[in-house]
């Protein structure tokens, strides 16, 4: 016991220094207030460039959209008038088909009908079937096909077997 009592002197005056020391370190300072706001100028800035941006493709993006529009609605018409351009085209092929028109041609060119022999060529032997005769000038081809004849059923019979026939005998006049 006898080696703690000379610490046990000791204690009154080293304590309270350190007690004093720590008592120094644990009181409270004011301590200058630190910033705790990002600065505002570049969060705007990016803020801003992202609507901008935002405004801008939509601007692009509108404007391409009429582009294409305006492309479709120039082909549709395109369409259109080449649809209509091949009717007219079809409608011109089938005159030029007919046969009227082909035979008015043929005789303009000097053609003529062919005559009512016609001989066959065998090209292997070069003998000529048939009897082929020469188309003449004086047969013509016919350019107006003659119109359907009238049933002779539908002919009247003629006026004075009609006469005759009412009167029984009798002789009539017809005026």
């Amino acid at each position: 016991m006898s080696s703690t009592s000379p610490l046990r002197n000791r204690l009154p005056y080293v304590a309270p220094r350190i007690a004093q020391a720590a008592l120094q370190r644990a009181r409270l300072t004011v301590v200058p207030r630190r910033r705790t706001q990002a600065p505002r100028v570049p969060f705007v800035t990016f803020v801003s460039i992202i609507l901008l941006g935002g405004v801008v493709g939509l601007l692009m993006f509108n404007t391409s959209m009429q582009q294409a529009s305006f492309r479709e609605t120039a082909l549709q018409n395109q369409a259109t008038d080449l649809g209509a351009q091949q009717e007219a085209l079809e409608m011109d092929l089938q005159v030029l088909n007919d046969p009227a028109h082909v035979a008015a041609a043929a005789e303009k060119l000097g053609m003529v009908m062919p005559s009512g022999g016609a001989g066959v060529l065998h090209l292997g032997s070069g003998k000529i079937s048939g009897d082929p005769q020469p188309a003449t000038g004086a047969d013509r081809l016919p350019l107006e096909p003659p119109g359907p004849r009238r049933p002779a059923e539908l002919d009247p019979p003629p006026v004075k077997e009609r006469v005759k026939a009412a009167t029984d005998g009798v002789p009539a006049t017809v005026q």
